[in-house]
């Protein structure tokens, strides 16, 4: 499949490199010797030099990844997150994220360069914190909401840390009374 390049977006190919340039800015990238990637006019086309598997899969891959850096130069790409809990907090100040989360001091995550990363409360009752990271290198972005999440992963009884907001957490019964008779 080609991928199509808007207006404004400019592509640059090489052998084994790519740079791909938009109104958000620019990226680039490393690319397999197998897969050739090539311009043929308003649109980019990756080819395989064989039918072995790793080949393909890897064209896939290099298709994808270019994809990615199309949309993100003329998009972006975003990720949310949900920060649930009674005293659990999350704001932004000079260049990283302080996350007050049930440890015994603050964590401090360095926000890295060409993210942007934006905080604001929610929900009162249970206080819930929503963490939007938004950048135009999707594999940085997921990575960084990664490294957050890892702070305080939800855990499934009382629903508390981090979630990413299309995330489903089924909550978990506690103990039950019934269930535990001495013998």
């Amino acid at each position: 499949m080609a991928i199509a390049v808007p207006e404004g977006v400019t592509v640059d190919v090489s052998p084994g490199w790519i740079e791909v340039s938009g109104p958000r800015g620019r990226l680039e990238r490393t690319l397999p010797p197998e897969i050739e990637v090539a311009r043929e006019g308003d649109a980019v086309v990756c080819k395989r030099s064989s039918e072995v598997r790793r080949v393909k899969a890897l064209h896939g891959l290099v298709r994808a990844l270019v994809n990615n850096m199309v949309t993100g130069v003329t998009q972006g790409f975003s990720r949310g997150l949900l920060l649930q809990g009674i005293g659990y907090r999350a704001s932004v100040s000079g260049g990283a994220i302080s996350i007050t989360a049930g440890h015994s001091h603050p964590v401090e995550v360095p926000i890295p360069d060409g993210i942007q990363a934006t905080t604001e409360q929610i929900g009162t009752n249970p206080p819930v914190h929503r963490i939007v990271i938004s950048g135009i290198d999707k594999e940085q972005v997921g990575q960084f909401a990664a490294d957050i999440r890892s702070v305080r992963p939800v855990e499934p009884y009382k629903l508390k840390g981090f979630r990413y907001t299309n995330e489903v957490v089924r909550k978990k019964a506690g103990k039950s009374a019934a269930g535990s008779k001495a013998k």
